[in-house]
């Protein structure tokens, strides 16, 4: 339909908003954002940029939203929580609901003090066995021969090209009475009846040892590989025998990726579900079995968040000693 003299815009007044918008398009728009981040967010600052939003958007978010709920209280709705905050009166009046009971409760409760001491038992013994069993791997890898080194990282990285569950699925076949190590045990007449191996503490230790040696392996790898071997040709010239060479300096120099490799192992098997579900006892529970019990089972949101949130915070004294232990370490090499 032709513009009629009624509904025609002046020509004046469409050049004056089209160069308003041109104006705020140039101060504003794409391309002055482009330019800004290429003059001030090149390089450096953008990479580290990039680690920070995501630990923002994927550790800090979940974190403060798994924080607020635990404070809420348990509510037959959904969510099954009350809100903190809560306008009431059509809006005129603020309500603040802070309940400190959840962590009281579990505070109290012998079953999450137990519970939490057993997950740090197992996780403190896995991790020590996984220490035993991968220093020497890692060792004999740094020091093998370039083939030899990448066929043994291959073999070490293959495992986790199946599926951790079908994985730990295979060692119920391996550990049950009419497994293959019992079979095995009893054709060759070592033992006379089968032995319990499946749902007992042993069988959780051999799951997670399996699982996470990888983990342990390979930071104590990356850090011996970096070792000068003439410190030791140097140990040997001045008399020291191979096992002191090995004690005075290449064990002080590890000591980086040891303590990698144990927060690796450490920190997850703390929380572990499926291991402990499918090998362990069913009388003797870890903290990620009570965390999917109350999430899903008692649908009580606000006890399980404030145990999740005690289990991090928990968790946060080896990673601050760590950075700690890795700050005075930069510093004394820089002097």
């Amino acid at each position: 339909m032709a513009p009629t003299p009624g509904n025609r815009v002046p020509q004046g007044l469409a050049n004056d908003r089209l160069g308003l918008l041109y104006a705020l398009l140039q101060q504003f728009g794409l391309q002055r954002w482009s330019q800004y981040v290429r003059q001030h967010w090149s390089g450096q600052r953008l990479v580290i940029a990039i680690p920070w939003v995501w630990l923002f958007l994927f550790f800090v978010v979940p974190f403060l939203i798994v924080f607020k709920i635990s404070f809420s209280e348990i509510r037959l709705a959904m969510p099954p929580y009350a809100p903190l905050f809560e306008w009431l009166e059509e809006g005129k009046r603020l309500v603040t609901t802070l309940n400190l009971g959840n962590y009281a409760f579990i505070l109290s409760d012998n079953l999450y003090i137990s519970t939490f001491a057993y997950s740090l038992k197992v996780a403190a013994v896995s991790t020590l066995l996984c220490l035993l069993i991968g220093y020497p791997m890692a060792y004999a890898i740094a020091r093998s021969t370039p083939t030899a080194r990448s066929l043994f990282l291959m073999l070490i990285i293959l495992p986790f090209w199946t599926s951790f569950l079908l994985r730990v699925y295979a060692w119920v076949g391996l550990l049950k009475t009419d497994g293959v190590i019992n079979n095995t045990l009893l054709a060759v007449g070592f033992i006379d009846a089968p032995l319990t191996l499946l749902y007992t503490d042993f069988a959780v230790y051999i799951g997670i040892v399996y699982s996470y040696l990888p983990f342990m392996i390979l930071p104590l790898y990356a850090n011996l590989e970096k070792h000068d071997l003439t410190l030791l040709e140097a140990a040997a010239d001045l008399g020291a025998r191979p096992f002191k060479a090995f004690l005075r300096i290449t064990l002080p120099l590890s000591v980086p990726g040891i303590v990698a490799g144990c927060l690796l192992v450490f920190i997850p098997a703390v929380g572990e579900f499926v291991i402990p579900s499918l090998l362990g006892r069913a009388d003797q529970l870890m903290i990620g079995r009570i965390l999917s019990d109350e999430f899903f089972a008692n649908r009580d949101w606000p006890v399980a968040s404030a145990v999740a949130i005690v289990m991090l915070l928990a968790l946060l004294l080896p990673i601050m000693l760590f950075q700690r232990y890795q700050r005075l370490e930069l510093e004394a090499a820089k002097r």
